[in-house]
């Protein structure tokens, strides 16, 4: 598995794990809205303080019932993300699965 790093260490997402999401990851449009939710958070996981493999999470995932899609990454209001370390990112995802809200 293959991933890109920044200047602060943090992964860029590869299309290996996420599939067609994955692909998404990769637009520039969300690596810079990533940038402004890195920036707002200060460059540190807003979990544990880390500053090394930073990513953003979602904290819920939006399904348009009209498009039958979901929203792109890069289309949420940014009060829906915040910056964690990959080590707190990995164990979230573990523990508690991201709700998705139903929207028409």
């Amino acid at each position: 598995m293959k991933k890109g790093y920044d200047k602060k260490h943090e992964i860029i997402h590869d299309n290996e794990n996420h599939g067609s999401y994955g692909k998404l990851l990769l637009d520039v449009k969300w690596k810079e809205f990533r940038k402004i939710v890195i920036q707002r958070d200060k460059h540190k996981c807003t979990i544990c303080d880390c500053e090394y493999d930073l990513q953003v999470h979602h904290k819920q995932y939006h399904f348009s019932e009209t498009s039958r899609t979901f929203k792109k990454p890069w289309e949420y209001n940014t009060n829906l993300l915040i910056t964690i370390c990959k080590k707190c990112h990995d164990f979230g995802h573990r523990k508690y699965k991201v709700p998705t809200k139903y929207i028409k």
